[in-house]
């Protein structure tokens, strides 16, 4: 299974004094030495963390994979056509939020969804969409001709009993199936951290898990080498 870093925490905590430390491209390649497999970033359209500067410099660093979470946005697009991420990610995104809060309504906008695929696609940059686990997000990801697919796991993880986390499970797992079975390349994230992954990382249909807040988290304790290590030991078990 395949682990994205996401580094806009590492830019929080520098924008929080609008200084040049930490650096989330420092911490993009430790994560990368240290066995990440890709780094995952969201260049928001009020640039609160990851700034135009970053994304440049990380497209030079993550040589292997570089995934672009971002708003289906005219400015953002136009920034994602000339860096030429290997995948972006298409994201709900509200200002006031704190961090994204659900999936893409890909069957609400899957008019628009559609030709922004078809406009990274003619460029060569494949298309993730991030939606919630349902059928119906599923099957219009495909129809519009999305390439992979992020499911939502925010559910699954703030499950606070246990028969809410193992349904929330079983929805992911169904999802997961159903996406492999239409061709979608399938990702998992949000929440996710030390405590609750492995039962996602056992799910055989998801090929990848986007993880940021928790690996940062760790890493403020332990470094950022010894977070994803650890994390990276625990979805290869």
């Amino acid at each position: 299974m395949k682990l994205g870093v996401n580094v806009d925490h590492i830019a929080t905590i520098r924008q929080a004094r609008n200084g040049s430390d930490p650096d989330p491209v420092a911490a993009a390649i430790l994560a990368l030495l240290a066995g990440a497999d890709s780094i995952v970033c969201h260049l928001r359209e009020d640039r609160r963390h990851v700034q135009d500067r970053d994304v440049d410099l990380l497209r030079q660093v993550a040589h292997n994979r570089l995934n672009l979470e971002m708003a289906a946005a005219q400015e953002i697009i136009e920034k994602a056509l000339i860096i030429k991420p290997e995948v972006v990610t298409l994201v709900p995104e509200r200002r006031e939020e704190l961090t994204t809060e659900g999936g893409l309504d890909v069957v609400l906008q899957s008019t628009k969804l559609k030709g922004v695929i078809e406009t990274f696609n003619s460029a060569g940059i494949e298309v993730s969409l991030f939606i919630n686990p349902e059928m119906a997000a599923i099957r219009e990801a495909a129809k519009i001709g999305a390439q992979a697919v992020e499911l939502h796991t925010g559910i699954y993880a703030e499950s606070r009993s246990e028969n809410a986390r193992q349904l929330a499970l079983d929805e992911l797992t169904n999802a997961a199936i159903a996406a492999a079975k239409m061709g979608l390349f399938v990702a998992a994230g949000h929440g996710l951290n030390y405590f609750n992954v492995r039962p996602v990382a056992q799910i055989q249909q998801i090929e990848e898990l986007n993880i940021g807040h928790s690996i940062i988290a760790r890493a403020a304790m332990v470094g950022m080498t010894k977070a994803v290590e650890d994390m990276r030991y625990l979805i290869d078990r």
